[in-house]
């Protein structure tokens, strides 16, 4: 039998296996783990979408993976999709009861900071994050989306999902922005690796943070935040909403999370909404 008479199966591509349910789940659903209940769907819509449908029904700490996604949503509604197994695509539950719901907006950082401390440990590669919530790799000199991140009330707590380009080829990326670790030269893309290396990133991050009652000073996760992202010491263009644009020097995350830029006419005006630009000529910027 040639290799093109051999039957098709999920394990046609030898270089996307599927989850290993079983073995995440003793890897992560640990007598006092913050991970209580973990699912692996082999398609659906949005992770988001499912969890937030039974938010109701969830406890702390439930996590729903798909092989595939899709609708995959990011900010501003826009579509996130790749190939079967070729990512992780996944969202998990949170309710932090004894933090002050103002401070609950810095779920989405924590979540980037977590992401890419658990990334650059189990993957090799160094991340940076883009504000408010993207996973930037270097590839080809240039800083590349390879994640995002989007964050959502939901009943009593925050459904917050990942979407991660793993084992994309460069012909399968969606833009040519995006990357993939693989493509920037990850040195584990074993993804059973690298969603445990996540999701014990998230749960270090989150216990700090709640401890802190949300305090993003005290916790360390605004200057871990501050530390890791690209968009500091950047010109940018930030796209408001109202079609309202601003242009400056992003010169720091402020304590409710919002990037400050400094002006053309001196002011410092922090923004808490809109999308972000890197611009070409300061620090390394990118468009």
């Amino acid at each position: 039998m040639t290799p093109s008479d051999a039957p098709q199966s999920r394990w046609s591509d030898l270089d996307r296996p599927p989850l290993n349910v079983p073995a995440l789940r003793r890897g992560l659903l640990r007598p006092g783990s913050l991970w209580t209940a973990l699912d692996v769907v082999g398609s659906t819509g949005s992770t988001n979408t499912d969890l937030a449908a039974r938010a109701a029904d969830l406890t702390e700490g439930t996590v729903l993976v798909a092989e595939e996604q899709t609708a995959g949503r990011g900010r501003l509604e826009r579509t996130w999709t790749a190939p079967a197994r070729s990512g992780l695509f996944f969202s998990f539950y949170l309710t932090p009861e004894n933090v002050p719901a103002e401070r609950w907006g810095w779920l989405p950082l924590l979540t980037g900071v977590a992401a890419a401390t658990g990334l650059a440990r189990a993957a090799g590669v160094d991340m940076a994050l883009k504000w408010p919530n993207d996973l930037l790799v270097t590839m080809g000199g240039e800083e590349r989306k390879t994640g995002g991140i989007l964050a959502e009330r939901a009943g009593d707590g925050v459904v917050i999902g990942i979407g991660l380009n793993v084992s994309l080829r460069a012909d399968e990326l969606p833009a040519p922005t995006a990357a993939s670790l693989a493509l920037a030269g990850a040195v584990s893309t074993d993804r059973e690796t690298l969603l445990r290396g996540i999701l014990r990133s998230v749960e270090h991050w989150y216990g700090l943070w709640r401890d802190a009652d949300g305090d993003p000073a005290a916790s360390g996760v605004q200057e871990a935040y501050a530390a890791g992202c690209a968009t500091l010491g950047k010109a940018v263009r930030a796209q408001l909403p109202g079609d309202r644009t601003l242009t400056g020097e992003a010169v720091a995350v402020d304590g409710d999370g919002r990037l400050v830029l400094s002006t053309g006419d001196g002011l410092r005006e922090p923004v808490s909404a809109g999308d972000i630009v890197h611009l070409r000529g300061v620090a390394g910027g990118l468009t």
